[in-house]
């Protein structure tokens, strides 16, 4: 019977590039939603951009663009990525639309009649200088437990520890680089609390990953239990203002998972697809959500409780994967292993890195590795020399020797048939996520196609007129064999699959139509579909992919300034000198300040954020010369408030026509 089934992937945030570590979970769900489309189900797979919150707005202010101006940018850029890579989507939309603020809202107000939103005043860090509530990543500061600086507001990388941002030993606003205060506000609240049996049912009830139900599980037997979940933030705040509020907004993890459902039905409105046929409470229909395990509390206890408290069905599977490290460790900038899709796919094919993350894939939380050596070989060795060569022996004989016609009977049908009957197997991996177990059964078949060849000898054969159409016979089994695992590798191999399909000539593979081989079938030209992999390709890669990240880049020299001679200052200490954090960073726009003689407003990239500074060298530079530049800044002095706007930071700017002169700073 057709099953029918709407899968999503995690909602990409709309702030920032799409990096491998990214593609690990669009990789993963693209082969489940194809290989379900092989199967003859109906499938659908949704996704967005996650485009509300703090950060969206700050940059988008940085930059000196709206918000919407920014997320519609990037929306383009996911796309692009995703597209390069054959990621299958049937819908892709934003949270940012008018079907997420209807179902966020509608979920809201049944909650709020139901009593599962409660009110209450709250104490929270606050910017004086920015005059905006701060969320706890934008609070850096000491560890109240191991004392290591420069950790986030919310818990600490080194040690592990959760804790408020109140307990923070020096804590700073990222944005303004001041201390922060405390100050009241009224939040709304979901009562989670209210949930717990049914929670408790949906973690017992198959449709989480064990390891991930029994880490949940651990809330309840806690003492706090479930604590009421903070749905409400202050403005300024980039998102969906709260009903019958005057500056609160939802925060953005309410809405973000509720794009599930905006994107599902915008794309039910575009096909004239039922939406409440898959997302009623009586829903016979299949839903999976593929996610990372570090948002799996978000996903396995705040959205099925928010689901609950709507009248919707929950997810039928929540699908958990692990991290992605390159060549053994976390993916780092300065090592040019944080690699960018876009650097990626301008060196290397899609369907390499489709084939070693399915080769490393598991239906378990395990991190998985991408050595880059490792990755060179097992894609040369495997789909080159295993599954292409497979396809090159056999058709050069069938094209020449042959007029591209393959024998009318098979050369061995028990092989070929043992072949089909490995497939059952094979899907019962794909759709239990165990793609690595899959890959090994392919690559075992391929092995043994290529050993059944060369146990034949059919190049010796051909030379025998007497034998000529036996070799023929044996060349055709390979074509025959190679279109099996041709099927079996789709869902994987996208493109070079569909190069393949055009060499068979019999129209698009699907898991059944292998059951009948090609007898006395045409075959086209044979084209090489897949080259090696050179260490060169990898190198090239990871160079472009440095030069991508500002915080690799070289210092590139400035324009002169005009600057007055002064008296060499006092000396100062090592220690005063190590106070200073220097920064290389890109000038994203330069623009005069209106009504200042002197000012430039410049937009930075750190890198990690952008900071807004003006500089008082507008005599000396032109504006729209320095974007694009690189200059220095000192990161860590603290914002100055001017008349046209917040400061936050100062650029160093010399020449050597200014020889022995101060250098400018410009706050």
């Amino acid at each position: 019977m057709t099953r029918k089934i709407l899968i999503t992937s995690a909602l990409p945030y709309a702030n920032g590039p799409i990096h491998l570590g990214h593609m690990v979970e669009y990789i993963q769900t693209d082969i489940w939603a194809r290989f379900q489309r092989m199967r003859g189900n109906t499938c659908y797979y949704v996704c967005a951009d996650d485009a509300h919150g703090t950060p969206i707005m700050l940059r988008a202010r940085a930059e000196g663009i709206e918000p919407q101006q920014l997320i519609e940018r990037i929306s383009i850029e996911h796309q692009r990525d995703f597209a390069g890579f054959n990621i299958s989507f049937d819908n892709y939309y934003s949270t940012h639309s008018p079907e997420n603020q209807a179902y966020s809202e509608a979920i809201y107000k049944k909650a709020k009649a139901k009593g599962h939103i409660t009110q209450r005043t709250i104490r929270q860090a606050y910017d004086a200088t920015a005059q905006m509530f701060l969320p706890d990543r934008f609070i850096k500061g000491e560890c109240p437990r191991c004392g290591s600086p420069d950790q986030y507001g919310d818990n600490c990388e080194v040690c592990g520890a959760t804790y408020s941002p109140t307990d923070m030993k020096n804590p700073i606003s990222t944005v303004s680089g001041t201390k922060p205060i405390e100050k009241e506000t009224e939040h709304y609240f979901f009562k989670l609390g209210d949930f717990e049996g049914f929670l408790k049912s949906f973690l017992a009830s198959g449709s989480v990953q064990k390891e991930i139900a029994n880490k949940q599980m651990e809330w309840f037997e806690s003492d706090q239990g479930l604590s009421d979940w903070d749905v409400s933030r202050d403005a300024p705040y980039w998102g969906f203002k709260i009903p019958d509020t005057a500056d609160k907004y939802f925060y953005v993890w309410l809405d973000a998972p509720i794009g599930y459902l905006a994107s599902f039905k915008n794309l039910c409105e575009k096909q004239g697809i039922d939406f409440n046929e898959y997302w009623a409470k009586n829903s016979q229909a299949e839903v999976y959500h593929f996610i990372g395990k570090d948002i799996a509390y978000f996903h396995t206890l705040f959205w099925p409780a928010l689901l609950e408290s709507g009248d919707f069905r929950v997810p039928t599977g929540v699908n958990c994967h692990g991290f992605l490290t390159v060549n053994g460790e976390k993916m780092s900038k300065s090592r040019g292993t944080f690699i960018q899709a876009e650097s990626y796919l301008k060196h290397l094919p899609p369907d390499a890195l489709r084939y070693y993350f399915a080769s490393k894939l598991s239906n378990g939380i395990d991190d998985i590795d991408l050595n880059l050596e490792d990755f060179t070989q097992r894609v040369n060795s495997d789909l080159v020399n295993k599954f292409v060569n497979l396809a090159s022996r056999s058709a050069g004989f069938i094209n020449k020797s042959a007029s591209s016609q393959l024998s009318p009977q098979l050369h061995d049908e028990a092989l070929y048939q043992e072949f089909v009957t490995a497939g059952v197997e094979i899907a019962e991996n794909f759709e239990k996520r165990r793609y690595n177990q899959a890959m090994r059964d392919i690559m075992a078949l391929a092995d043994k196609a290529n050993q059944y060849i060369d146990a034949q000898k059919p190049w010796v054969l051909a030379k025998d007129p007497a034998t000529k159409d036996q070799a023929h016979a044996i060349y055709s089994q390979g074509v025959q064999l190679f279109r099996v695992l041709a099927a079996y590798l789709k869902p994987v191999l996208p493109n070079l699959i569909k190069e393949a399909e055009l060499f068979l000539n019999a129209g698009e593979l699907t898991w059944d139509s292998i059951k009948t081989p090609l007898l006395n079938h045409t075959v086209l030209v044979f084209k090489p579909l897949m080259t090696r992999i050179e260490p060169e390709k990898i190198a090239a890669m990871i160079e472009d992919n440095k030069q991508a990240l500002p915080t690799s880049a070289p210092v590139q020299a400035a324009k002169p300034s005009h600057l007055s001679a002064d008296p060499i200052s006092p000396t100062i200490q090592i220690d005063d000198f190590g106070k200073l954090d220097l920064r290389v960073v890109k000038i994203l726009k330069a623009a005069p300040v209106e009504g200042a003689d002197k000012l430039v407003q410049l937009t930075l990239d750190l890198g990690s954020e952008t900071r807004n500074v003006f500089a008082g060298i507008k005599s000396a530079y032109d504006p729209k010369d320095l974007e694009g530049r690189l200059t220095v800044m000192v990161a860590n002095l603290a914002p100055r408030k001017m008349r046209f706007g917040v400061s936050e930071g100062m650029v160093l700017a010399a020449s050597a026509a200014t020889a022995g002169q101060s250098l400018e700073v410009n706050l």
